[in-house]
């Protein structure tokens, strides 16, 4: 299974995305020279990280044989923007940190809540590309 975006910028920190028949906006704020038009690269990896635990929760829910009425998902990053900025070399440019706040609304008790958390760790692609190295081929045309 293949995934592919295209992605277009016109010399600004707007990005216009084409994902399948979706367009999305990928800009910073103003106070970091974007026009505060979409959601920042960073941004985006924490909401692609929630909704991947929503589409995985759910399919892991009903494999498990519990009704999972809805989720609340709170997700804050950390990192340190000096490499960012060009400011440092000290640490990487990423977040250092994730943390995660599920509230489920559901009807299965805490322990088949803990090890449905658990497979939906397991499971969900993008904490394994934000977990493990991902080899990235860069080439320029």
């Amino acid at each position: 299974m293949k995934f592919k975006i295209n992605a277009k910028s016109n010399g600004n920190m707007k990005t216009e995305v084409k994902a399948r028949n979706f367009n999305i906006i990928v800009d910073e704020p103003e106070s970091l020279g974007g026009s505060n038009e979409g959601a920042t690269p960073t941004e985006l990896v924490l909401a692609s990280l929630a909704g991947c635990y929503t589409v995985v929760g759910n399919v892991v829910a009903r494999e498990m044989g519990f009704n999972l009425k809805g989720l609340d998902i709170e997700i804050e990053g950390e990192m340190n923007p000096a490499r960012f900025a060009g400011n440092s070399r000290d640490e990487r440019a990423g977040f250092q940190s994730i943390d995660i706040i599920i509230k489920a609304d559901s009807d299965a008790d805490s322990k088949t809540l803990k090890e449905w958390v658990a497979s939906i760790e397991d499971r969900c692609p993008v904490t394994d590309n934000l977990t493990n190295e991902t080899p990235l081929n860069i080439r320029l045309s």
